[in-house]
């Protein structure tokens, strides 16, 4: 069973020379617009064996010199994969950590009896596993007093000093472009402190350590100590780290962006996978900084920037254009400006329809979906019981009305979204008509006073739901669910509640994807055979559980893909309400009129417990409608900005192909 079948999903096939150059006179060319050292490998698997390489090299090197090697580690999730190769390494024998001195780069403050530990996370990882001696070993000291605090960050400062300072710091840029804790305002000449940790700070190292744990405080090496080090190796991998990135190695030092102080280091370096590099010039805009390897969405690509620097719709570029902007090549491949500007044009024209699931006795050559069969059997999979109708309620309605059979599939109950308060509006209700309608009993009597009771003595939003409390909010969340499909049209026998085992933890920290969750999966594909599959394409989604939910489709599609039905289903991978795909990707484009925006944002409001009380809103002030009706309508401005048809909002879609 294939359970990470979204981590290897690629809309872009990168030419290999623009981050693997052959030559040091290409490599020159295309870094130009860095200004930190950088490297970019296929995966994170190959970026972590290079930096283990280079950490074990320099333990060697720096051993042999002087007898020690005195290094900074970091704990973050991206670094594991680098120690599991540092670990292979030393039982091959390639490298000893007899002679290594390791300074934890930070630790959280105050250390939570079940909270995350940074100290024990390195331990897990690396330290454990190899031959370092334990008081070679320094980690910040948790029980310090606030009292004490400036006092004891000197004196760790001094025990780094006593060692002879540090030889290399090995970390990750974080969220907002930090390293270690030092979040964004930080000064380069920071030292060893205690630091606030912002909420998305918390939220990531949450994710990293399973924990609903999280302290608001940690005591953080700054950056002027890790400037001090002598070199630094610092990694990022995946899509939702390539802004960032490209901000810290390409952008102007600032400490907005804390990683971009590193520009000022002699010995820094940088390594992205493909995904985090995504956003650096060579990748995104390679005919900046070199000649290029033009395929049809690097066109696309290239013609939609040019669009926004110039300030014309497609059919108004000239040859002037392309030339003063560095896409000469272009008018020397197809002979002039407006060849290339007729093949974008049509094939951003061709995107759109009104017929999502095709339409029916229609000439399809040139549309996203085809005509036949009619009408299709579709399943829209939604990771919690409402982001259906957020990604792609225009769409959905489109569906039903145009006759096809429709069937949703909530793979997760979504009940810890359910606030305490949403919850006891329900119970409020239910303790006054319980009498007129005769369920005033003792058993319910029993669960009114039990709830409420276990509501009033929590402590806080991290404390573990009862069964009973849990089930309750699944109900609010499947009821609200069912209100919101029968408001669209999609029948009730099509409504489907999959309560994926993997989610039911009650807690924040989920369970892994196993077979059972592909199995319910499965089961429903066998049972409908659709000739049509929506499911969440949120590749770098900030709550683990989306990505999660496509594994799980897309390990019963691999599983079901020699399936003679399947072989004639098309998936379609939409985006949530944080992100839209971008427009060098899109496949499928569907209009969405002012009335049936307002029809979605109806949609969206059915779903009331995950309005202004809902705990997984993040720093985005917008309400989830909000969002979703300006990422719709800024996709629609796109297409009219490039001089085709205008249109109130769109949905945007991208084809899986099975791997």
């Amino acid at each position: 069973m294939k359970t990470n079948l979204s981590s290897q999903i690629k809309l872009d096939r990168v030419a290999r020379r623009y981050y693997a150059p052959s030559n040091e006179i290409e490599l020159a060319a295309l870094t130009r617009e860095e200004k930190i050292y950088t490297r970019i490998f296929e995966t994170a698997d190959d970026g972590s064996a290079y930096l283990a390489a280079h950490i074990a090299e320099a333990i060697k090197r720096n051993t042999s010199a002087k007898g020690s090697c005195v290094i900074a580690l970091g704990a973050g999730r991206s670094t594991h994969a680098v120690y599991s190769r540092l670990i292979e390494m030393f039982r091959r024998g390639e490298v000893s950590f007899d002679q290594v001195t390791v300074f934890n780069l930070s630790e959280f403050f105050p250390l939570l009896p079940d909270g995350p530990s940074t100290l024990e996370m390195l331990k897990k990882v690396l330290l454990d596993h190899v031959n370092i001696r334990p008081e070679n070993i320094h980690s910040i000291n948790p029980a310090v007093t606030m009292e004490d605090m400036f006092d004891y960050c000197k004196e760790y400062e001094r025990k780094i000093t006593e060692c002879g300072g540090l030889d290399l710091t090995v970390c990750e840029i974080g969220p907002g472009g930090a390293l270690a804790f030092n979040e964004p305002g930080s000064r380069s000449t920071s030292l060893c402190r205690l630091v606030l940790l912002n909420a998305e700070m918390r939220h990531n190292i949450q994710a990293s350590y399973n924990s609903d744990q999280c302290p608001t405080t940690a005591i953080t090496l700054g950056l002027g100590n890790i400037l001090a080090s002598n070199r630094i190796m610092c990694m990022a991998w995946g899509e939702n780290l390539s802004k960032v990135a490209q901000e810290a190695i390409e952008g102007p030092v600032t400490d907005t962006v804390p990683a971009s102080f590193m520009q000022l280091h002699n010995h820094a370096r940088v390594v992205l996978d493909l995904s985090a590099a995504d956003d650096l010039t060579r990748i995104s805009h390679p005919w900046k900084v070199t000649s290029c390897e033009w395929t049809p969405k690097l066109i696309r690509r290239a013609i939609v920037w040019l669009c926004e620097r110039t300030g014309k719709p497609i059919l108004k570029l000239t040859n002037k254009d392309y030339t003063d902007w560095g896409l000469g090549e272009l008018v020397a491949l197809y002979g002039s400006a407006y060849n290339v500007n007729i093949k974008v044009f049509n094939e951003l024209q061709h995107t759109i329809t009104g017929w999502p699931g095709g339409k029916p006795n229609a000439d399809d050559s040139s549309r996203p979906e085809r005509a036949n069969p009619f009408p299709k059997r579709v399943i829209v999979f939604s990771p919690h019981p409402d982001d259906d109708v957020i990604s792609m309620g225009g769409t959905l309605k489109r569906l039903v009305d145009q006759g096809h059979q429709v069937h949703v599939a909530y793979e997760t109950s979504g009940n810890i979204a359910v606030g305490d308060e949403d919850m006891m509006r329900y119970f409020m209700m239910m303790d006054k008509i319980a009498p007129m309608f005769g369920f005033e009993s003792e058993e319910y009597l029993r669960l009114s006073l039990g709830v409420k009771e276990f509501v009033a003595a929590k402590k806080s939003s991290s404390d573990v739901d009862t069964p009973e409390v849990r089930e309750i909010k699944t109900m609010i969340r499947q009821a609200e669910a069912a209100i919101a499909c029968n408001y669209i049209g999609v029948q009730p026998d099509h409504v489907h509640f999959l309560r994926l085992p993997f989610y039911e933890t009650g807690t924040i920290k989920k369970g892994e994807l196993t077979e059972k969750d592909v199995d319910i999966v499965k089961h429903l594909l066998e049972e409908v055979k659709p000739h049509q599959i929506f499911v969440a394409g949120d590749l770098a989604d900030p709550h683990g559980t989306h990505r999660v939910c496509t594994d799980a489709v897309l390990a019963a599609i691999d599983e079901l893909k020699d399936e003679e039905w399947m072989k004639d289903c098309r998936i379609w991978m939409y985006r949530g309400a944080w992100a839209e795909w971008e427009i060098d990707h899109i496949e499928m484009a569907v209009p969405i009129s002012p009335e049936e925006l307002r029809f979605k944002r109806n949609s969206i409001l059915k779903h009331q417990s995950q309005m202004e009380n809902a705990p997984f809103l993040g720093d985005d002030d917008r309400l989830f409608w909000q969002r979703a009706e300006e990422r719709n309508r800024a996709t629609a401005q796109l297409y009219e900005n490039l001089g085709l048809a205008s249109y109130e909002a769109m949905e945007a879609f991208v084809q899986y192909h099975p791997i």
